[in-house]
């Protein structure tokens, strides 16, 4: 019976060694974000295993939009796949697509079942997104004279050693914390060349995702320029684990997600953050070996809500790079833009934080990722970002790609005419 049972285990982890791979390819008549209004969308659909197509599976899809139209359809594998559709309104399309096997068992690679969400869109330059708050000028006052109210004043700088074994004798980084208000120092990772002359380094400024993690030191891309990585929370950096575990599951468990909170701009969550976003980028400026001129800030999701803003509220950034940014168009799910698979309940002070509208205040260089598969910041969020957007700037779109932040797939790219004529 022992020796029975050691066979079968055996038969099954050769089974699962042996089994194929299983990815959707799929491909649009056209680049997928150059269709216009009413005009036919084609998808061609196939089921490859190991990188082949496969006969005999069947392939179930799901069509929603902007437009607010839904359909679906199911078909078996072997043959392509074709979904005909077109958007009614200028927005995005989404095709969900899911795999099972002839019985209608879920395919899976491994424990992930096999699945894809591609997407196109049709006259993206004229997307709509809703009105902002008439005092929102008026209201960012206020805030950056709040922050003004607390002098600047360096708390610590401890210098932190570097693993890194190729900018560890190029590079000095500290753990800095500067005084804010709101109840919590900045902080964050100062990193720069050792021996930097002054006024002699341009600077970029890290922002990151949701969550309650140890930020990286973002080592590497200093040895050229200052980086300043800040977490969200004005918490400890470096410590361990049990550290930010501890803060996850009390103080900042689910937070920016309180709707009581979320009542009043000045109560939600996302105020700390943003005041001591504004001091993180008065304090990189402060720094002697800055040049003056150059100001980049970048961040991916929540990271890149914050480089949005960063760039609309200080006029001394040149440059933001926001990868997928969270919280854009905040006001769509009522206009029927799909929202986000998980997102905070809209409130009208929430709008005050909507990267949409800082963005109609910055006119530098803007370069906005997005993802066609991503909802949980959907592709029309950043189509609203662009679209308003003043300066030279370029949209970067990438067939199937979710929310990693990593993304990889066919690429479609707009830019306008500044950005195309400077070869950039």
């Amino acid at each position: 019976m022992f020796r029975k049972s050691l066979f079968a285990a055996a038969l099954a982890a050769g089974s699962l060694l042996w089994a194929g791979t299983y990815r959707f390819d799929v491909k649009t008549d056209r680049p997928a974000v150059d269709y216009k209004t009413g005009e036919p969308m084609v998808f061609t659909v196939q089921l490859l295993e190991d990188g082949k197509p496969v006969e005999g599976k069947k392939i179930e899809w799901v069509r929603a939009g902007d437009d607010r139209r839904v359909e679906k359809g199911e078909a078996v594998s072997g043959t392509p796949l074709t979904v005909t559709t077109r958007s009614e309104k200028p927005g995005f399309v989404r095709l969900s697509l899911s795999a099972k096997d002839a019985d209608g068992v879920p395919l899976h690679n491994g424990t992930r079942s096999v699945g894809y969400t591609a997407g196109a869109a049709a006259d993206t330059d004229q997307f709509e997104v809703a009105q902002e708050p008439a005092d929102f000028d008026a209201f960012w006052a206020k805030q950056k004279a709040r922050v003004a109210a607390v002098p600047m004043k360096e708390l610590e700088r401890v210098p932190v050693e570097l693993a890194n074994k190729q900018t560890k004798d190029k590079v000095v980084c500290y753990d800095v914390k500067v005084s804010c208000p709101g109840g919590k120092p900045m902080s964050g990772y100062l990193c720069m060349p050792k021996d930097a002359k002054p006024k002699s380094l341009p600077a970029k400024v890290v922002y990151f995702g949701y969550g309650v993690y140890p930020i990286s030191k973002n080592d590497g891309a200093a040895r050229n320029q200052i980086v300043l990585s800040v977490n969200a929370h004005g918490f400890l950096n470096g410590q361990p684990r049990e550290y930010y575990e501890n803060l996850k599951n009390g103080e900042l468990k689910g937070y920016a997600f309180n709707e009581k909170e979320n009542q009043d701009p000045e109560t939600t969550y996302f105020n700390g953050m943003m005041l001591r976003l504004i001091r993180s980028l008065e304090y990189v400026k402060s720094l002697p070996e800055w040049n003056g001129k150059d100001l980049t800030v970048e961040g991916h999701s929540q990271g890149g809500m914050q480089a949005a803003i960063a760039a609309g509220l200080d006029k001394d950034v040149t440059m933001a790079i926001p990868n997928q940014p969270w919280m854009c168009d905040m006001g769509g799910a009522a206009m029927g833009h799909l929202r986000g698979n998980w997102h905070i309940k809209p409130t009208p002070a929430l709008f005050y934080y909507d990267p949409v509208f800082h963005i109609r205040r910055y006119d530098g260089r803007l370069k906005v990722l997005a993802g066609l598969g991503d909802y949980v910041c959907p592709p029309s969020g950043m189509a609203a970002l662009y679209n308003n957007a003043k300066g030279p700037k370029e949209i970067v779109y990438t067939q199937g790609a979710g929310h990693t932040g990593n993304a990889k797939g066919e690429k479609f790219t707009h830019k306008s005419p500044s950005v195309q004529n400077n070869g950039k």
